[in-house]
């Protein structure tokens, strides 16, 4: 691969041959032309004042499928007069990297820039990270990385403070209109010979249906467009070339971890048709679920706890649901249990009760077993005061006694304490009298 034998993607020289996908025939050849992402390329914006200033610095461009990630890179180019290489980190390695460097140099030394468009950055390995880092240090290349996953896991350190990190938006269902009404009357590049007639309505549906990513609705105007008789793309025209929602996530990826945080909050928030809703967007771009199930099951235990002990009964019999019947209908188990979960009353009680009891046994020295709890089952055991002393709760009044339990370093400690909550209100007053019961101290009262 070479500066001067490769076949760059310029703006300037547009793909007209109608073998292209539409998507690639009607990219934007200018910046005016560029639709979305104001907050870094309107009037004053950081991104916008780099380009016109003619300072390029090197970049990453975080964002969704179909943001603008790569037209973006060509403008950039294009406006700076500088060589624009598109790079795959799909298909290159360290030899491609060397290569095209080396002529970066060159092209340097002749008084020309050159902008290293890195496609999937994220993809390359750190090595192959690790081999830039000198030339844009040097100031050999402009390097734009693009990625739909989160920098800050996905890119070296050493490449990530030499570089400034851009986060692009999903486009808006308007900015995705536009984009499908300039396919439809552009006449060379787009779809404005063929005379095709649609509705605003179904424009939207085809915009909403993209969730903002501006590749899959040009590609779903081009299948309804191949598909439409007499010129005309109906409602069914446009269900066909749909076929299914395009979601936003990956389920290996940043967005998986998004959204089901957003499940878990709504539910910790008791908000039910959040909750449902989110349930609902993992569930159609085909999450596992049983990992949903299993991810349920803990808001039981985490979120619920004994404030409804019923909580985690529902969840594993949901668990158990969904594994016995499979999709469809174990989706319907999952919802029942979403809205169970989302309704209970909430207590953090039992998970924050474990965590102070860890913290004791982590900053304290373990403590033997008092003598009076441990067994006895020889002769000798018994002579050294082994279970001397204990006193068997059943033989007590109400099956409770004084008797300490904890080492004698921490006979005064607590660590649980139920919220005033669902039953936990319950166990709030069986643990005040207990406490009473057995000489300690009384719980705290609000």
């Amino acid at each position: 691969m070479s500066l001067f034998d490769a076949s760059p993607l310029r703006a300037e020289e547009p793909p007209e041959s109608l073998d292209r996908p539409l998507a690639d025939r009607v990219r934007p050849q200018s910046l005016d032309e560029y639709v979305g992402q104001q907050h870094i390329l309107g009037p004053a914006k950081p991104l916008r004042a780099q380009i016109e200033s003619g300072h390029l610095t090197s970049m990453i461009l975080w964002g969704p499928p179909g943001s603008g990630k790569t037209t973006l890179a060509a403008l950039v180019a294009q406006q700076s007069r500088a060589e624009f290489i598109r790079f795959s980190a799909v298909l290159s390695g360290i030899k491609e990297i060397k290569a095209v460097m080396a002529d970066a140099q060159k092209a340097k030394r002749m008084g020309r820039k050159t902008v290293l468009f890195i496609d999937e950055i994220h993809r390359f390995n750190k090595a192959q990270q690790d081999a830039f880092l000198p030339y844009v240090e040097r100031g050999d290349i402009v390097l734009i990385g693009a990625t739909t996953e989160n920098p800050s896991f996905e890119v070296v350190s050493a490449l990530l403070s030499r570089t400034k990190v851009y986060s692009l938006h999903a486009l808006e269902t308007a900015e995705v209109v536009v984009l499908l009404r300039r396919a439809l009357e552009t006449p060379k590049r787009g779809l404005g010979h063929l005379g095709l007639k649609i509705t605003d309505d179904l424009l939207d549906e085809i915009a909403v249906a993209s969730s903002g990513d501006a590749r899959a609705a040009l590609n779903t105007l081009e299948i309804a467009a191949g598909l439409a008789r007499e010129g005309v793309i109906n409602r069914q025209v446009v269900s066909d070339a749909l076929q299914r929602k395009v979601l936003l996530y990956d389920k290996a990826g940043e967005e998986h971890y998004n959204l089901i945080s957003a499940l878990h909050k709504s539910v910790r928030s008791s908000d039910a048709d959040a909750a449902l809703y989110w349930l609902a967007r993992m569930m159609n771009a085909g999450e596992d679920r049983l990992y949903l199930a299993r991810r349920l099951v803990r808001m039981a235990i985490e979120d619920i706890g004994l404030a409804d002990p019923r909580a985690v009964e529902q969840a594993i019999a949901c668990m158990q649901t969904v594994h016995f019947l499979g999709i469809p209908e174990g989706d319907q188990a999952l919802a029942q249990l979403t809205i169970y979960l989302a309704l209970a009353p909430k207590s953090d009680a039992a998970y924050q009760a474990l965590n102070r009891a860890n913290a004791a046994v982590e900053s304290t020295v373990a403590a033997p077993v008092p003598l009076h709890l441990r067994n006895a089952p020889t002769r000798l055991m018994k002579e050294m005061g082994y279970s001397k002393g204990y006193k068997h709760a059943h033989a007590e009044e109400d099956a409770v006694t004084d008797m300490q339990c904890l080492p004698d370093s921490l006979r005064h400690a607590v660590y649980y304490e139920p919220a005033d909550r669902g039953f936990e209100q319950r166990l709030r007053e069986r643990v005040q009298w207990l406490r009473k019961k057995r000489n300690r101290e009384e719980y705290p009262t609000d």
